[in-house]
């Protein structure tokens, strides 16, 4: 009795594992969808940086600086809610060589421009008020999320697309998605625009354009699989 239970269950786990490894005729194929935007801002990330001997003096001279800095954003009519103090750091630098300790003083204020029209003025301000450090300048949409939507939707139409293309020569149809994976990035096309141009610029007051906006591509990666029909 006790080995024709125990054949009886081998017979079923082999059964059961028989319908488990069933193989599902399947496509798998890769779509790409495109949303190309004129951005309508830009966020700027710049620093006031402050080099001396006495670090009390260095700290008085950046606060100096960035007080000036963040009155001139102020001026443009940015609204407080669109810039804000990133980062503010005093570090001691020792010279091995010469047995000496330096200070360094930085902060970082970043800020986002919705009036591109106001970019230049405001860069050539800022240099102007003491910033020399320009980390990260970077053109945006204020609606990316409905971009990035749209491109999804692309992307998943290209997949079924291209796999309509494949089967179609044999004679099958494609059927129900069963598993997608979002292999997405998103690039921000950023300007090369250095802080001592700027400030050569400045200096000689100039007024050329010195902005290309150009778009933003905004692109969605997918993969996906298709049953077969």
């Amino acid at each position: 009795m006790k080995k024709l239970v125990l054949f009886l269950t081998i017979m079923f786990m082999t059964m059961s594992y028989g319908q488990e490894i069933k193989q599902i005729p399947q496509i798998n194929v890769n779509g790409e969808g495109k949303v190309k935007v004129t951005p309508d801002q830009v966020c700027i990330s710049a620093t006031v940086e402050t080099t001396g001997s006495n670090a009390k003096e260095v700290k008085k001279q950046n606060d100096e600086k960035m007080d000036a800095v963040l009155k001139f954003i102020k001026k443009m009519n940015v609204p407080t809610a669109d810039f804000r103090t990133k980062q503010v750091s005093l570090n001691p630098i020792f010279d091995y060589e010469k047995k000496k300790t330096t200070y360094n003083a930085n902060q970082t204020v970043e800020i986002v421009l919705k009036d591109l029209s106001k970019y230049d003025e405001l860069m050539e301000g800022l240099v102007q008020q003491g910033i020399n450090r320009l980390d990260n300048v970077t053109f945006e949409s204020s609606k990316l999320a409905q971009y990035q939507s749209e491109a999804r939707k692309l992307a998943i139409k290209d997949a079924k697309l291209k796999a309509e293309d494949y089967v179609s020569v044999l004679g099958q149809k494609v059927g129900k998605a069963i598993t997608i994976s979002d292999n997405s990035q998103v690039y921000h096309p950023q300007p090369l625009y250095a802080a001592m141009r700027m400030k050569e610029s400045a200096d000689a007051g100039a007024s050329n354009e010195t902005l290309a906006i150009g778009e933003i591509e905004i692109t969605a990666n997918v993969s996906v699989s298709f049953v077969l029909e």
